[in-house]
């Protein structure tokens, strides 16, 4: 079995050229997993299951190699998570060249890690066959969407999400990092649980737009977090402020600081703020983040300024 191959057996899932039944639709192709298994595999599911049933919680493991994890999180999609922690990642080497960064993409269903951060291939198999990292802008990236082709939407149960999960956080050769950044999907569900409950988070990056409806799920992703006692560093109040390019006028279009009013309910602290801004967007879609394109910029430095607020409020690193 070649590398890749190896590779895409991803414990025990059928990946990219694994199996899967490819189904057009319109004009892309439509990857759905077989729901048909054979006795054995059906009886190894069963088993797997009960295993999984019978052990209860999981013992935290840290990720060999890695200091502190920092995990970016939103209770709703779209409100510029992603865009958040790729930046946050790249500010933290940039305000400290000393460290280490790495990103890793969590967000199964909807990795955005790739294209933001302009990388594409395949992870190569190290000698002891953890997958590697691959590194753009002096950040090592994993992401599921390296594994998967770019447009093939993954139709998976929770069990196969998690089994995902757990080869991402186990399997992969990060080296020696000072920060690893973790770009969580949004929402409050499996996922989230998780990777709360398998590795120690030194913290939680709570992000969210001024807007009521987005404000009501920062509060239940905050609350998540302290449930299963991961330290939330603070909020982030992304689109915060829209700044008319010609006349300069400020317009609030998600409404004005209501981070701030959540973040004193919750007693907690707002990281920074981050404006909407036409640039940000451009950047990100180019797969060149704003904090690396334009380190000069009003934008970048928002993010430079939220970086050294995560680091002032982590606790001390664990000692080796």
């Amino acid at each position: 079995m070649g590398v890749w191959r190896r590779l895409l057996v991803f414990g025990g899932v059928s990946l990219r050229g694994c199996g899967g039944v490819r189904v057009p639709l319109g004009g892309s192709r439509l990857v759905i997993c077989r729901r048909q298994f054979s006795g054995a595999e059906s009886e190894t599911l069963k088993q797997r299951r009960s295993q999984i049933m019978s052990r209860g919680l999981p013992k935290q493991k840290p990720i060999e190699g890695v200091k502190q994890v920092i995990v970016v999180a939103s209770g709703k999609g779209g409100v510029g998570k992603s865009t958040t922690a790729v930046n946050l990642a790249l500010a933290l080497a940039a305000n400290d060249s000393s460290k280490a960064v790495g990103l890793l993409d969590v967000d199964v269903y909807g990795p955005s890690i790739p294209k933001m951060m302009n990388l594409k291939g395949n992870p190569e198999l190290s000698q002891s066959n953890l997958m590697r990292p691959l590194l753009n802008y002096g950040i090592a990236c994993m992401s599921m969407g390296f594994l998967v082709e770019e447009t093939a939407p993954l139709v998976w149960r929770g069990l196969m999400v998690m089994s995902a999960i757990e080869k991402l956080l186990r399997q992969v050769d990060w080296g020696q990092l000072d920060y690893l950044v973790v770009d969580m999907p949004p929402g409050t569900g499996d996922v989230q649980l998780s990777v709360s409950q398998n590795i120690p988070i030194s913290g939680a990056v709570i992000v969210s737009t001024p807007q009521d409806i987005a404000l009501m799920d920062a509060h239940k992703g905050a609350e998540m977090f302290r449930k299963v006692h991961v330290p939330v560093l603070g909020l982030v109040q992304n689109m915060s402020v829209f700044q008319c390019p010609k006349c300069k006028h400020k317009t609030h279009i998600f409404g004005a600081d209501g981070a701030r009013r959540l973040a004193r309910t919750l007693d907690l602290d707002i990281l920074g703020d981050i404006p909407l801004h036409l640039n940000i967007r451009e950047a990100s879609d180019t797969g060149q983040p704003i904090v690396f394109s334009q380190p000069e910029s009003d934008e970048a430095k928002a993010y430079l300024r939220i970086a050294t607020e995560v680091v002032r409020r982590l606790p001390p690193p664990p000692e080796s």
